[in-house]
């Protein structure tokens, strides 16, 4: 078995314990806090850009133990968690990284938008932007910037 296979394979048995969770190419799986706002706001971007999200709600210690199970360390985190098909979508991403990532289909675990960087999707405060990069986390851990924005 190749190593990606196992881990998408060992990827999915956390999203077991949520109710009705598909893993679909079509529909953008957004795991979040149930008191977070801009998770919100960032799923409304991706549906503006026509990409369909469906929302969970979990609580923080799951939220979490998910991360960590995906591959997604302190470094690489943000607040909401998304699948999006077999790739896992961690923070702030904008649309058009996501749709470049499932038109070119790298090798990879997905990607990231560590922490929460003004003005990039769902943090919009006025005019007020920090410029930030989409990294793509390969299937080792490591990260190589995706895009740049700002």
């Amino acid at each position: 078995m190749q190593r990606r296979s196992f881990l998408l394979s060992a990827v999915a048995i956390p999203f077991a314990t949520l109710p009705a969770l598909a893993i679909s190419p079509e529909v953008i799986e957004v795991m979040k806090s149930p008191s977070c706002g801009c998770c919100g706001a960032w799923a409304s971007h991706l549906d503006n850009a026509g990409l369909k999200t469906e929302i969970r709600n979990v609580d923080d210690e799951q939220l979490w133990t998910m991360k960590d199970r995906l591959g997604i360390t302190a470094e690489l985190a943000s607040c909401h968690t998304a699948l999006a098909g077999t790739y896992v979508i961690e923070g702030h991403v904008p649309a058009t990284d996501i749709q470049r990532l499932l038109s070119e289909r790298p090798d990879a675990i997905g990607l990231t938008v560590p922490g929460m960087p003004l003005g990039s999707p769902g943090m919009e405060m006025g005019a007020e932007r920090d410029a930030f990069e989409t990294l793509l986390i390969r299937a080792d851990g490591s990260t190589e910037v995706f895009a740049r924005h700002g």
